[in-house]
């Protein structure tokens, strides 16, 4: 029996610094909790954060004699779409979910994962620098004033992706715009994200979600590759770590992806 092709999830944003590496690495790890087989690649040969992210995992797995739900990973050095299609093939072989890490900056590789996408994630921190990438708003009003290059490119992929669905029978791309970072944002220009966005979504036909606040265990959790979901090797969670858990989760139900029939009835995250 032939598997279906693995669903992708490509998180892709051209600025860097918005999270974009730890909420993949969480999701995937996420789903291969649920009981999803998953694979990983990592489009930023220099920067590599979610290759290392896994590496650490395992060798924290291999060293502690444990075992966790994790994901094959691979990175991935050139700028070549053949090439990261036969890496697909071999990487994501069987598996359900492909999780692609792209580079904090405008990559034609990048945008290939990103137009080919069946879940695009673009984290955004809640700022007007960030909201940029996809639209630029009037400096008086916060209006929204265009598409920017990003979101023009994404349209037109959704576009040419809905005129060969059913021809190919391929799932519609579903475009979700997560906010990370929002706590530590001032009222006012929160809800002037927001409108922004909600304006912008209509136009460009986005979702938008919450997603994980700004926690120092992030950056602490990276050399062991251990991940907010690990109960019992962690230590002692304090009260803003079982808070982030509650977003991992809202997250994760937002993103709305399609599991499979053999998924945990609950994901691993109380």
């Amino acid at each position: 029996m032939t598997h279906p092709a693995p669903h992708r999830i490509v998180f892709a944003n051209e600025k860097g610094g918005t999270g974009k590496s730890t909420t993949a690495v969480h999701v995937a790890v996420a789903l291969a909790y649920q009981g999803a087989r998953v694979a990983a690649i990592d489009l930023d040969p220099r920067q590599r954060t979610l290759f290392r992210y896994f590496e650490n995992r395992k060798e924290t797995m291999e060293r502690r004699e444990i075992d966790l739900p994790t994901a094959r990973f691979d990175v991935l050095d050139s700028e070549r779409p053949e090439e990261l299609e036969a890496m697909v093939a071999q990487v994501g072989e069987g598996a359900d979910f492909v999780v692609f890490d792209t580079p904090g900056r405008d990559d034609p590789l990048a945008r290939h994962a990103a137009t080919e996408a069946d879940t695009l994630v673009t984290p955004l921190n809640d700022s007007f620098v960030d909201f940029d990438l996809i639209g630029q708003v009037d400096a008086e009003t916060f209006k929204v004033r265009r598409l920017s290059f990003y979101a023009e490119l994404i349209w037109e992929a959704r576009l040419k992706r809905s005129r060969s669905q059913i021809e190919q029978g391929r799932r519609e791309m579903d475009w979700v715009v997560v906010r990370n970072r929002t706590g530590h944002v001032e009222a006012r220009n929160m809800v002037r994200i927001e409108q922004a966005l909600k304006e912008l979504s209509k136009r460009v036909g986005f979702r938008v979600s919450q997603g994980l606040s700004e926690r120092v265990i992030y950056r602490e959790l990276f050399p062991s590759g251990l991940t907010l979901l690990d109960k019992g090797h962690l230590g002692e969670l304090g009260t803003s770590h079982l808070v982030a858990r509650q977003e991992l989760r809202e997250l994760i139900k937002s993103l709305n992806l399609p599991m499979p029939a053999k998924q945990a009835p609950e994901l691993a995250l109380a």
